[in-house]
């Protein structure tokens, strides 16, 4: 078995307006950073609506459907939008994570990563924002509880931004183990080290604007310590990759080998659990460092695999 990438052409059809960090280019700048590399590719499903519906009520879906413009964009906050294309796209970031999800759990693959967008991680149970649709991760996970049975799930989240969204999603999920490392103070203002889940399974690590990868490497270290306490089933990675020192949306200083050494912590502890690992991407806004952390992390995940 090797490391299976979920992806799809529709990534690119959600199209964001002139200007906008979450643009088409991201999904390029992925793909051909992982080009030469031995991944099983595969492509993502569009999400049946059950899917959505493990975390977003009916209302939503039908509010996010019906919002969907003929042309140009939609603004649905000041910072998340919607173009023609977009909720083919969406519905296929989760359904690359749901098909990941299946594919470890059956065996088929040793871990994958899911390079879509719309990334997932803001988005609440009733309330898109920033630049997020429905809850990837999130969905991931209780796709895992509901479909397949298992008793526990851990998502661990390394992007600079607080996943307000997963958090809110998971909140009084006893069997959902959430973690994450962000930038504080930064968008969304969440993520204090004091919100801690309806069954004391959420943990938050804010970092210093300014601090660097061997700060966030001893968060991490300390958050799989408790991690491992938990005993998941299954990891799904929330990997963003704009804690990078190059990211023109926040202040923390990571570089290329950070990430790696923060998702080779995460797969050694999955390996000692037998638990596999799915990675979905977030964040990430500089291409260039964009394409060398996921290659990176990618590298890792090969490594794991084998």
């Amino acid at each position: 078995m090797t490391t299976a990438l979920f992806t799809h052409s529709d990534a690119e059809r959600h199209i964001t307006p002139p200007g906008h960090p979450e643009q088409v280019a991201r999904h390029a700048a992925v793909l051909d950073a992982l080009a030469d590399l031995p991944l099983d590719r595969r492509e993502a499903p569009r999400a049946d609506e059950a899917e959505i519906l493990r975390c977003h009520p009916q209302s939503y879906l039908d509010r996010i459907r019906a919002a969907v413009p003929d042309e140009g964009w939609r603004m649905l906050d000041a910072d998340t939008h919607l173009s023609p294309g977009s909720l083919d796209a969406a519905l296929r970031a989760v359904g690359g994570a749901v098909a990941a999800v299946d594919a470890v759990l059956v065996g088929e693959a040793a871990n994958a990563f899911v390079a879509m967008r719309p990334p997932g991680h803001h988005a609440e149970r009733e309330k898109p924002m920033g630049f997020c649709i429905f809850g990837n991760a999130a969905i991931a996970a209780r796709r895992a509880l509901d479909h397949h049975g298992l008793d526990r799930v851990a998502v661990l989240d390394f992007d600079v931004h607080h996943g307000n969204g997963t958090q809110d999603l998971l909140w009084d999920e006893s069997q959902a183990f959430f973690a994450s490392t962000h930038q504080m103070p930064l968008y969304p203002g969440t993520g204090a080290a004091t919100e801690r889940g309806a069954h004391g399974q959420v943990v938050n690590v804010p970092l210093r604007p300014g601090s660097d990868g061997a700060a966030g490497q001893a968060a991490w270290r300390d958050i799989l310590a408790r991690c491992r306490a938990f005993g998941p089933q299954l990891v799904i990675v929330s990997a963003g990759f704009d804690a990078h020192a190059a990211d023109p949306l926040a202040q923390l200083n990571w570089d290329d080998s950070d990430f790696a050494a923060v998702t080779r912590m995460i797969c050694g502890m999955a390996a000692d659990l037998s638990a596999p690992v799915v990675s979905c991407l977030e964040g990430g806004y500089d291409l260039v460092a964009l394409g060398r952390s996921v290659r990176a992390h990618v590298e890792v995940l090969l490594e794991a695999g084998t």
